[in-house]
Parts: C-alpha cells; sequence; structure tokens
C-alpha cells in the first residue's frame, strides 16, 4: 500500500533519500499520467514529513504530442512577497509543462498559430487567456490523452508560483541576484526585442525552463487579492473580471522577472508577450 507523503517545506534540512522515494513512488500512483490508465487519488497523509525540497530530481514524461512534464510532488511554501506573503498547502500531486507552449504544439492542436515572432520551437504568443483554456481542452480531447486518462488545464496561480520557486525563498528561483538572471531568462535586457526558443536558457532546480522570462503565463485563477490567512488548494476569487499572468517576459525589466510578480489583464485581451504553460492531472481530479 503506498501513502502519499505530504511535505513541508523547511529551510536547512537535509533530503532524506529514502523519503524522496516513497514520495515519488506515491505521486507517480496517484497521478497516473504516464500510465495507459488513470489511477485514483489517494489521501493524502495527514503527518508532513519534513525535507527540502530544493534540488530535487523530479520524474518527467511526455504525452501522445511529445509535450514534457515534470511531476510536482504536494507541498507548503510561503506565496507572495513582503506584507502579501501567506502560507499555501498544496495537497495533490499535479505535472507541469517543462516548457511553455510552442507554435508548433499549438498549431498542432488548434490548426493555427498567431504567434507575431514565428519559430517552431518558440513559445506560442498573442494568446488570449480564453484561447489558452480551448487549446486545453482539446489537448485534453485527442485519442491518445483520452485513452491515457490525462486531462489538461491551466496551472492555478498557487501551483505556477510554487513550482517556479521550486523549494527557494529567493526573489528569483536562482537567488536574490538579478546579475545571474540572464543564465535563466530571455527579458528585456538580452531579448534583442523577441521571444527565443523554449529551452535555451537554464532551467531551475526542479528542471522547468522559461518560468522566468520569454512570454507571461496565464493562469486560471481570476486576479484579486491574497488571502492574509494560510490556505490550502486556492484557486483565486470566485468572481472578478480579470485573469493571472505569471514570470515576465521578453520586454519585461529583471524586477518584473521577480518569482513573486503578479500580471493581471481581461482574458480576451491578445498580445505578442502572453502564452502559458499547462497543467496535466489524472482524468477526475
Amino acid at each position: 500500500m503506498l501513502l502519499l507523503v505530504k511535505i513541508t517545506l523547511t529551510s536547512g534540512t537535509s533530503v532524506n533519500l529514502l523519503k524522496f522515494a516513497v514520495v515519488c513512488l506515491a505521486v507517480v500512483a496517484t497521478c497516473g499520467c504516464d500510465q495507459g490508465q488513470p489511477k485514483p487519488s489517494l489521501a493524502p497523509d495527514p503527518t508532513p514529513v519534513a525535507a527540502n525540497l530544493e534540488n530535487m530530481e523530479l520524474p518527467e514524461s511526455a504525452n501522445s504530442i511529445g509535450m514534457r512534464f515534470k511531476l510536482i510532488p504536494p507541498g507548503t511554501y510561503a506565496r507572495g512577497e513582503g506584507s502579501d506573503t501567506h502560507q499555501v498547502t498544496l495537497t495533490n500531486p499535479y505535472e507541469l509543462g517543462v516548457h511553455e507552449v510552442t507554435q508548433e504544439q499549438y498549431e498542432r492542436v488548434m490548426g493555427t498559430n498567431p504567434s507575431k515572432f514565428k519559430g517552431s520551437t518558440n513559445p506560442v504568443e498573442q494568446v488570449n487567456w480564453e484561447d489558452a483554456v480551448e487549446f486545453c481542452e482539446r489537448l485534453s480531447a485527442l485519442p491518445g490523452e483520452r485513452t491515457a486518462g490525462r486531462v489538461y488545464r491551466l496551472p492555478t496561480e498557487a501551483e505556477w508560483e510554487y513550482a517556479c520557486r521550486a523549494g527557494t525563498t529567493t526573489k528569483y528561483s536562482f537567488s536574490d541576484e538579478a546579475g545571474s538572471l540572464g543564465e535563466y531568462a530571455w527579458y528585456i535586457s538580452n531579448s534583442n526585442s523577441r521571444t527565443h526558443p523554449v529551452g535555451e536558457k537554464l532551467a531551475n532546480s526542479w528542471g522547468l525552463h522559461d518560468m522566468q522570462g520569454n512570454v507571461w503565463e496565464w493562469c486560471s485563477d481570476r486576479y484579486g487579492d491574497y488571502p492574509s490567512d494560510a490556505v490550502t488548494d486556492p484557486i483565486g476569487p470566485q468572481s472578478g473580471s480579470d485573469r493571472v499572468g505569471r514570470g515576465g517576459s521578453w520586454f519585461i525589466t529583471a524586477e518584473g522577472c521577480r518569482s513573486a510578480n503578479r500580471f493581471r489583464n481581461r482574458p480576451s485581451n491578445r498580445n505578442y508577450g502572453y502564452g502559458f504553460r499547462v497543467t496535466c492531472v489524472p482524468s477526475g481530479q
């Protein structure tokens, strides 16, 4: 019997390899995103196991059109910065795209490529929130994805920041120093005023590329003030017109690429700085 172990972030704690192996086995069994049939969700163990999630090597999978995903474990982290900082707990594992959705992938699913900066492996842009949601629905409906029990959606804002930080509490996913941002991100100082192929910059410690820079990434949430208290599996406000974007883009300064920085826009707006990446969950979750 596999138990899903809930991980709580604590600084300065060594990674216990045996605990990590148990976490990965439990997470894989729960998600089932790389299996022929979805597996039922397992109730999380209410007893947290202290572990340091930085530099954890996460399992990777690919779907029927070659999109790669990292399996993100449950955990607790500090979202936001300054007076907005609050504790968030995510109780379920989820798979998140290693890269932003590319133009080739978008055209294969949607039959069109609206991007200004053409390139098959460049991130798709000039897509609004509604386009991104439709892509997820059409991808989920592909025969190979239906057979495998994979369902796609946009990440919640909480899932996005948790994955971006990858166990860190610093301004960026690598440190507090903006001077190193060019190794990890395409932004205003190095982009030559355009997007670039995904994956050319260094990944964060969980193996996710371009979480900062290249294109803004739509999240599923409506934009609103953060709660002041600790929250579990938040999905954002229930009302409001604007949607959340994260990560900064090729035309944004280093300050705008901070892990905690938030963006808002109407879900119908398109721009050549807006793109997205997707989350995979087992059907029924």
